[in-house]
């Protein structure tokens, strides 16, 4: 069920109204009903999946719990590792590495059977494996103590607002608010409603509406010129964030105004100062999870800074693959490596040598622009369907810009105007909240005439510009 469908409009007021008509002892069992039935309605069989390593990680955490050594723990922990890692490469890197392995032995003159599998990729497999693993993972270092209901324990898999692409919920975070008793409160109603609000703003008017040009472009690069295809890379870079983060705010907005608390995604990433900056802005809840359960393990910046260089490019090569089985995410990742180390490497040499004064506005501007280009540059690989065509993309760019405009890119002029305008007010929405802080708490302050006045002007503007198309989310395909 997609979040920018009319099923989704009418299924969660009303898991929204039971939920608060139940009693509290009765609502897990509402959510997870609601949960699986969310799910199913992409394909019944991806069920199962969730149930085998939702078992398969109860039975983990309940045997780890029940001993007191960390090593004979290691043997339940292997299991869980197994079975969701085992799940996820089927579905989603076997053909991947059996048809670059039957590459390899050819070269050598080796002929190598490897059957390929046509399965579908499982939506939200990889979210839910890292949310699953979290927990075992903290149960084995002795983070946590095993949930001991399974019903719990099972909405904390597949919890609906965030099943399907994230945020991945740490279990030490979101388990301990299936127990407590959720009161209706009218703040948390109000600005779940506001936060999906703007959501839908950021998926219908903007992220669908550059996605038709994006989409054009990137198709057949072979058949553009540097002008359209750097207008693409630039859309694709608002594209991605508009789309991803407005899944982000709709889970978190529909989480919220059932009393629960998710974790932030994005922190208006595009106005970092620098590439790791980025990165505690971006996708918070995957680069966590990689500092916590890879970086740290590795020895993290406690240890030479060769070594350290070389945990940063193993953590994004990491990342890269979760992303996509494809030598594009692979390179997306590596260039994101080098481009943190060389910024580590700045900061050391100013620290050590130079100090200079880094607040002065401009230089801010300039830092910000220039890693918002290594980051839209660095997209080119994320989004081209080949290697060759992200180069062929990069060339055709470097070549020469000749500026018109067609409507046979994808969007016409008229539609082109409301992307732009759009883009600006979430832009000057974004700039307002970097430099002032809570946009809601500036509202808060005007009548409530007022209020209520930007809200509908906000939902007739996104009725009137939206294109309702059911598009699904990005991620949805990671």
């Amino acid at each position: 069920m997609l979040f920018n469908s009319l099923r989704y409009l009418i299924f969660f007021p009303v898991i929204v109204f039971l939920y608060y008509l139940l009693p509290h002892k009765y609502r897990w069992a509402l959510l997870l009903a609601a949960s699986y039935y969310f799910y199913m309605c992409w394909r019944v069989e991806y069920a199962l999946l969730i149930v085998t390593s939702t078992l398969v990680d109860y039975a983990a955490g309940i045997l780890m719990s029940k001993e007191s050594e960390k090593r004979k723990r290691g043997k339940y922990l292997a299991l869980s590792l197994l079975v969701n890692l085992g799940l996820l490469f089927v579905f989603k890197y076997y053909n991947f590495v059996s048809i670059n392995l039957i590459n390899l032995f050819a070269d050598y003159n080796i002929f190598l059977n490897m059957p390929e599998l046509k399965i579908l990729l499982p939506v939200g497999i990889s979210f839910y494996t890292f949310q699953t693993l979290s927990y075992t993972i903290d149960i084995y270092k002795g983070r946590r103590r095993a949930e001991r209901h399974l019903g719990i324990f099972a909405l904390y898999v597949a919890f609906f607002p965030q099943l399907v692409a994230g945020p991945i919920e740490r279990s030490t975070h979101l388990l301990p608010q299936f127990r407590q008793q959720h009161q209706f409160r009218y703040r948390n109603v109000s600005d779940g409603l506001k936060l999906m609000l703007w959501g839908f703003f950021k998926k219908v008017v903007i992220a669908d509406r550059l996605a038709l040009l994006v989409n054009t472009i990137y198709r057949d690069p072979e058949h553009y010129s540097g002008f359209p295809l750097l207008i693409a890379v630039y859309f694709f870079s608002f594209q991605i964030f508009c789309d991803f983060s407005a899944y982000s705010d709709i889970a978190v907005g529909s989480a919220r105004v059932l009393g629960y608390d998710l974790t932030e995604n994005f922190h208006r990433p595009y106005f970092a100062r620098n590439i790791k900056e980025f990165w505690h802005r971006w996708h918070i809840s995957l680069t966590s999870w990689f500092r916590d359960y890879v970086f740290i393990p590795l020895g993290g910046n406690r240890v030479s800074p060769l070594q350290f260089y070389y945990n940063i490019i193993v953590v994004f090569l990491l990342s890269a693959f979760w992303h996509g089985a494809n030598w594009t995410f692979l390179f997306w990742g590596f260039l994101h490596g080098i481009y943190y180390i060389f910024t580590d490497l700045i900061e050391r040499l100013n620290s050590k040598f130079f100090h200079l004064n880094i607040q002065n506005r401009v230089i801010k501007l300039f830092d910000v622009l220039l890693t918002f280009h290594l980051v839209t540059f660095a997209w080119i690989f994320f989004r081209a369907g080949s290697l060759n065509k992200a180069f062929l993309i990069i060339r055709k760019i470097s070549s020469g810009i000749k500026i018109n405009w067609q409507d046979a890119w994808g969007l016409t002029t008229i539609q082109l105007t409301i992307a732009l305008v759009s883009l600006a007010i979430m832009l000057g929405v974004q700039i307002f909240q970097e430099k002032r802080g809570s946009l809601r708490e500036y509202i808060l302050r005007y009548p409530l005439m007022v209020r209520y006045g930007i809200y509908l002007a906000l939902i007739i503007y996104i009725f009137s510009a939206g294109l309702f198309t059911n598009d699904k989310f990005l991620y949805f395909q990671f």
